[in-house]
């Protein structure tokens, strides 16, 4: 059956991705309900739900743009504050046990893999997609679904049950500081600060984080255009070394992994990005705006890969998918937990270590702002934007290992 909207109309297909966008962002920050559901999920279901009603279609170039130009967009100008030595310097306590966080998810979809493997098709994919995304968030699930070449109904599919599983991990979250087992075992000093000066009520989670900010038209254009060219130079150069390194032709295992590294695209984006702003921070960090614009370049993705989703497919695939992915909450929970009480963490710290991991450094710190530990936003915001930066790495070499095991 046809869409409403027909694939070639490419207008109305542009409109409704970025209105819905929009309108999520919208829902996340005005109602405490779609706070805790995301905006994210929002987007996500209100495309899929179109599609499966035949209103949109489930195939479009313009969905091919977004994918080829609006994904490479977005990672630098979330990138713009990863300043390699700010992270050590400002959170090298929590950058510890972030790193032991991304050790859980390694454990955990290494397991959940291994499982799973002879059950749910194109697993090595899904698992590299996840193994990013459970390191960094949305912008490495979008990177690392592109780079491996996902089915898009399997994306849409582990999408579903990831932030499903997502929701109730970040409800847990949320609701570990009530729970007396773990006040009783862990240091909580931000909670009974809180406590003792009182809390803020009336504002979601994404409200209070994502506050008013001045900008000015160089701003935009300055995050803009530094995007452009980070990203043209990278592929560039990335396509310059994929010529260079015969692996196709010898089958060298070193060619492969060189060619992985240094002719793999995204990788080169993300290694590019950071040098610069690493060594040249003080252009990269005056830029207001940048981390808002990536945002919203990331929701228009959310709203994509809801798109082909089938809902028999759905039903079929996403019931074993959730249990994949409820491993891997469950590896970086149980490591996260273990090691913070072994190490003396607080409390916060752990909650806050597995939330960047899990759904990025936006959503650890709109957690830290709606609970006031305000002393932990920025760090947290800092160490949890280098899970965008290992969590690509990390997640490309569990793809190419689970590839070898298929």
């Amino acid at each position: 059956m046809e869409s409403l909207i027909k694939p070639d109309e490419t207008w109305l297909l542009w409109a409704f991705l970025a209105a819905w966008a929009a309108f999520s962002i919208y829902l996340e920050q005005k109602y405490k309900w779609a706070s805790k559901v995301s905006g994210a999920i929002i987007a996500l279901v209100g495309a899929m739900i179109l599609a499966n009603l035949n209103i949109i279609p489930t195939a479009s170039p313009v969905y091919d743009a977004v994918w080829v130009y609006v994904i490479p967009l977005a990672i630098p100008l979330l990138l713009f504050q990863a300043n390699l030595k700010k992270i050590w310097n400002e959170s090298g306590k929590l950058l510890i046990i972030f790193l032991i966080s991304s050790i859980g998810t390694v454990a955990g979809v290494t397991v959940a893999f291994i499982t799973l493997k002879d059950y749910i098709p194109v697993l090595d994919k899904i698992g590299a997609v996840m193994t990013g995304s459970y390191i960094g968030g949305g912008v490495n699930f979008a990177a690392l679904a592109a780079k491996f070449e996902t089915p898009g109904e399997m994306v849409s599919a582990a999408t579903v049950a990831d932030n499903f599983l997502m929701a109730i991990y970040f409800f847990v979250l949320i609701a570990i500081p009530s729970i007396s087992f773990f006040r009783n075992k862990f240091k909580t000093p931000y909670i009974d600060q809180v406590e003792k000066n009182g809390t803020n009520e009336g504002e979601t989670q994404s409200s209070a984080y994502w506050k008013r900010k001045d900008i000015s038209l160089k701003d935009i254009a300055f995050a803009l255009g530094s995007s452009f060219v980070i990203v043209a130079v990278s592929f560039k150069l990335a396509q310059v070394f994929n010529g260079w390194i015969p692996s196709e032709e010898t089958g060298n295992t070193f060619h492969v992994i060189l060619d992985g590294i240094f002719g793999d695209k995204y990788l080169m984006l993300t290694t590019i990005t950071v040098l610069l702003v690493t060594f040249f921070h003080r252009f990269f960090e005056r830029i207001n705006g940048a981390q808002e614009l990536g945002t919203y370049l990331i929701y228009l993705f959310f709203v994509v890969i809801g798109v082909p989703a089938s809902l028999p497919l759905l039903i079929e695939a996403a019931p074993l998918l959730l249990v994949f992915v409820a491993i891997i909450v469950l590896g970086n929970m149980v490591i996260t937990f273990f090691f913070g009480r072994l190490f003396k963490f607080n409390l916060e710290e752990m909650i806050l270590a597995s939330n960047a991991n899990v759904g990025g450094p936006t959503t650890a710190a709109a957690m830290a702002v709606s609970r006031g530990w305000t002393d932990l936003i920025a760090p947290i915001m800092l160490v949890g934007t280098l899970g965008y930066i290992i969590g690509n790495y990390i997640g490309s070499f569990m793809g190419y290992w689970f590839q070898s095991m298929m």
